[in-house]
């Protein structure tokens, strides 16, 4: 792009019809994350009810994340080939529906196949956004958008952990699943009346196709974007999907107190989200090289994350409590910046294949975590062993981060060269 254009982009300020898409994106992912992590939370009810083991538990939880990952790569493909917005919505009708389903069944099998459902319904989510971000909204304002998505993921499960840990223990879990998937369908009626439309703000001088699948896994940015997103997955669906069981049969709090505790880790998430997409967004309007400033709090994020939840199962209950704020301050730093260095380096014409393929790969760390840290529990009978794999895994995506994804800077695909097309195009959302 030419420095003048690239200059005219960032200057570019946010519509307020992008802004309502915005808004409409963080809402439908503050969903999502209340859809996949309602399971956890009442997974004390359900591990009685259906008198499974620890292990079986485990297994149950990670069922979401099989058909999750699996669809990403073809979801990505969606996405960059048709009508974006309408694969969002197809998704997101998808999983609300599962949700309410899944109140009404009874079984072992059965609540197993329907979160494989849930899984499918998902996994259009981030390669939709992505695509989206990186078509719609100006540079300038990317980070930001990214962060405040960031922060709807986080809400979710606070949300989850909060309201749904007291309205479980109040009125079953049944009724909960049951409510939630049929009123979240009720998104559907605004999106498809704000969602945007037009080119969006880059179009390419050519056909605009999107490089091949093989272009993207010859990048060994890509490579390490994948798998540092599984290690620092594997820290997030560990919380998502065991820290209410953590708080409950080890720590021996109420579910009222879980809810608040729960609650609390997750809303500190999502406020560090949004401050550090502000701060990002300042830093490199300062002339700070995005290589640094993302990297640097990607690192953060996935070592002091993981430090701090091992950390809290060798202290006592407020000390607990403490580091798991901690834990969901230092992941914000992670959450705020993952995908919008996916967009840098794919740019428009890739981001909802490269997002695909990352997702793909780095959302089986939800197999992995849920499984394995059934398994460490029924082993061992505590979580710090679970919890030292964590931080483990925050470490080696640290790694990967810092020394196999190379400068955070757009991937120059074959001979294409992405030109303005006016902020037209911006205004006709």
């Amino acid at each position: 792009m030419h420095t003048e254009a690239r200059n005219e982009l960032v200057q570019q300020k946010l519509s307020g019809a992008l802004s309502i898409v915005l808004g409409l994106m963080v809402f439908s992912v503050f969903l999502n994350y209340v859809d996949r992590g309602n399971l956890s939370i009442a997974a004390p009810m359900i591990k009685d009810e259906l008198k499974l083991s620890a292990s079986q538990l485990g297994f149950l939880l990670s069922s979401f994340y099989w058909t999750y990952g699996l669809f990403q790569i073809f979801a990505g493909w969606l996405v960059d080939r048709f009508h974006v917005n309408w694969i969002l919505a197809g998704g997101f009708f998808l999983w609300s529906a599962a949700t309410g389903i899944t109140g009404m069944l009874h079984g072992f099998l059965a609540l197993f196949l329907v979160r494989l459902v849930l899984g499918i319904g998902e996994s259009v989510a981030y390669p939709a956004y992505s695509r989206i971000l990186a078509q719609h909204f100006p540079l300038s304002h990317q980070s930001r958008a990214n962060a405040v998505i960031g922060a709807g993921l986080s809400s979710g499960p606070a949300f989850g952990m909060l309201a749904g840990g007291i309205l479980m223990s109040r009125f079953g879990w049944r009724s909960f699943f049951v409510v939630l998937g049929a009123a979240s369908l009720l998104w559907l009626i605004p999106w498809l009346r704000w969602m945007p439309r037009g080119p969006g703000i880059l179009v390419s001088e050519d056909s605009g196709e999107s490089p091949t699948t093989a272009e993207i896994l010859k990048q060994r940015s890509a490579w390490g974007s994948f798998f540092a997103l599984f290690c620092v997955n594997y820290m997030l669906y560990s919380m998502v999907s065991w820290l209410p069981f953590y708080l409950v049969r080890e720590r021996h709090f109420s579910m009222d107190e879980m809810g608040y505790i729960g609650g609390a880790v997750f809303l500190t998430q999502a406020l560090g989200s949004v401050v550090c997409g502000r701060y990002a967004d300042r830093w490199l309007a300062a002339g700070v090289s995005s290589t640094l400033v993302r990297k640097s709090l990607l690192i953060a994020g996935a070592t002091g994350g993981g430090i701090c939840l091992f950390l809290s199962t060798l202290v006592g209950n407020a000390g607990c409590i403490a580091l798991l704020l901690a834990a969901g301050a230092m992941f914000s730093m992670s959450v705020s910046n993952v995908w919008a260095t996916t967009q840098t380096l794919a740019g428009p014409h890739a981001s909802g294949r490269w997002t695909g393929l990352q997702c793909a790969f780095g959302n089986y760390s939800g197999v992995l975590a849920s499984w394995l840290t059934g398994y460490i529990l029924q082993r061992t009978g505590h979580f710090s062993a679970a919890f030292a794999v964590v931080m483990g895994f925050g470490w080696v995506g640290a790694f990967c981060w810092a020394y196999v994804v190379g400068p955070i800077e757009p991937v120059v695909w074959g001979k294409k060269k992405l030109v303005a097309s006016g902020v037209l195009a911006t205004e006709a959302v």
